[in-house]
Formats: structure tokens, sequence, C-alpha cells
């Protein structure tokens, strides 16, 4: 089985329109995870049943037992992310400044503070006609987004066994998500845009996913709006030995394929050849043609 991750530097990129549009286009049993858990929308683009939904509990938040607490406020003193406040005369949480450290309940002398496993989003797993797909959604106001990462994962590949491609659609950045969707992927497809910022999170992007020794390639999108900068992302890619497998043009049709929540391979144009290309060029090279 391949594992395969599409990424970006940056957001605004066209990552999902691409990963729907390999999902669309790939023609092998997979299954399908969407790790930009703080923002996802693959299951926009498919329809989804859901089947399951799971809590994602993350790290700890302290809670105080008001029965033993002596009213010291030690535990506010100490605490450099000012989650404890007064309400009603007492002291509480503010779930929301927790960081989950834990020191609270080293230096409160009663015993009074504990801390507690946080609800912090969901993970779904759904059915389309693709295949399973696995997502999640992080709650406002929760971290740890790269744990649910990992979970998302880790349900994604017990499903997918038997299956020929696990397709990830990943977060944009280089932040804990993006590192979490990485790991152990076989390769990842890179989308960016002819920009000056695209080009350099491009570099800042390609530098993290040569430390887990994965496969990069390259996909430009809209590269016909900035024709200095698409020549300047190929030669970068071509100065660091990494294919450039597709280049996509601006195309209005993609915009209104995606706000009807179809792939934009499902449309005649100019944007859903090349990604035809860009399916055909990635796969051979991935060995799965």
């Amino acid at each position: 089985m391949i594992r395969l991750a599409v990424a970006s530097g940056k957001g605004g990129t066209g990552k999902t329109m691409v990963t729907a549009a390999l999902a669309d286009l790939s023609g092998v049993p997979q299954v399908l995870a969407d790790c930009d858990v703080d923002a996802a929308n693959l299951e926009f683009l498919f329809s989804p049943r859901r089947l399951t939904t799971t809590e994602f509990r993350g790290l700890a938040t302290a809670r105080i037992d008001l029965e033993r607490c002596h009213d010291c406020g030690i535990c506010a003193d100490r605490c450099r992310f000012e989650a404890f406040v007064r309400r009603d005369d007492a002291w509480t949480v503010d779930a929301l400044h927790c960081e989950g450290c834990g020191l609270c309940t080293y230096v409160c002398p009663m015993g009074a503070v504990r801390m507690e496993p946080r609800i912090s989003g969901e993970i779904y797993t759904s059915t389309t006609d693709r295949g399973v797909l696995v997502h999640a959604r992080l709650f406002p106001g929760s971290g740890n987004s790269g744990l649910l990462v990992t979970e998302v994962k880790k349900r994604a590949l017990k499903l997918a066994s038997g299956a020929d491609l696990l397709l990830v659609d990943g977060p944009p950045g280089i932040g804990c998500p993006l590192i979490a969707t990485v790991g152990d992927m076989d390769a990842v497809l890179i989308v960016t845009e002819p920009g000056i910022s695209a080009l350099h999170d491009l570099r800042r992007l390609v530098t993290v996913c040569r430390r887990f020794n994965v496969q990069i390639f390259v996909v430009i999108n809209r590269f016909d709006l900035a024709d200095e900068f698409c020549t300047r992302i190929e030669d970068y890619c071509a100065e660091e030995g990494i294919p450039t497998t597709g280049k996509i043009p601006f195309d209005p049709e993609v915009v209104a394929a995606v706000r009807s929540g179809r792939p934009a391979t499902r449309i005649d144009s100019p944007a859903a050849k090349a990604l035809r290309a860009l399916r055909d060029n990635l796969f051979i090279e991935l060995g799965l043609s």
C-alpha cells in the first residue's frame, strides 16, 4: 500500500481540491483521511454518510475540588497561564487558558487540584462513493491538533488494510499537525502556487518533509497567473531534484465545482484535464499505474 499525503506550505493553494481530484480519479482501492483537523473540508466534496462518531480527548485540564480547597490561592499565583479565576467567591479553572501542564497539582498543599481529560473534538468514519473517509473536528478553543491528527491516521491505517492507497489531505504549514501527518508516509505531494510567499513556504516544507525520508513531489496550482514565479518554483524543484508532476491553470470552473460540492474532475475544463494528467504522472512515479 502507498501512503500519500497532500500538503501545502501555506493555506489557500488548492490542497483539498487536489486531494479530492486524486481521490476521484485514483481507480484503485483506497481509504481517505482528512488530517486538516482545524478546517476539515474534504467531506464537503464527497457528501459522506457518517458511520461512527468518537469523542477525542486531548490533554487533561485542571479541576478544583471545592470541598478540599482552602482558598489559599497558591494555584493561581503559580499558574503562568492565568487559568485560575475567581467566580462566586471561589477559585475555578478557565479551560480555555489551561495548558494541562499539571503544575497546580504539585503546588496545592491540600491536594484539591486534579487533572481530568477534556473532550476536545470528535473523530468520524464515513462512507463515500470513493471509499471510506476518516475525518475529525477540533472544537473551537481546543488545542492538541497534532494528537488528533495522529488518532485520525491510526484509524485510517487500520481501515486501509488491503487497500492500494491511503490518501491523506494534510494541513497547511510546517507545525505539529503537518509533522504528525507526514510521519509514516511514503510520499508527499506539495501543492504550491506562483507567489513569493508560496515559494518561501515551499522551501520550508521541503526541509521538514526531508526529515521523514519521504518521496516529495510538487504540483503548481494556478501556474499561469505569474510566469516569473512559476519559473522560479520549477527552477527550485529542478535544483533540489524534486519532480514537478503537474501544473494546473487558473480556471473559474474549479470554483463553480467546489461551490456545488463536487470534485473539480467532474467537470470538463482545462483544470480538470490538468488534474487528470497530474494523477497519471504521480501514479506512475508511485508505481500505482
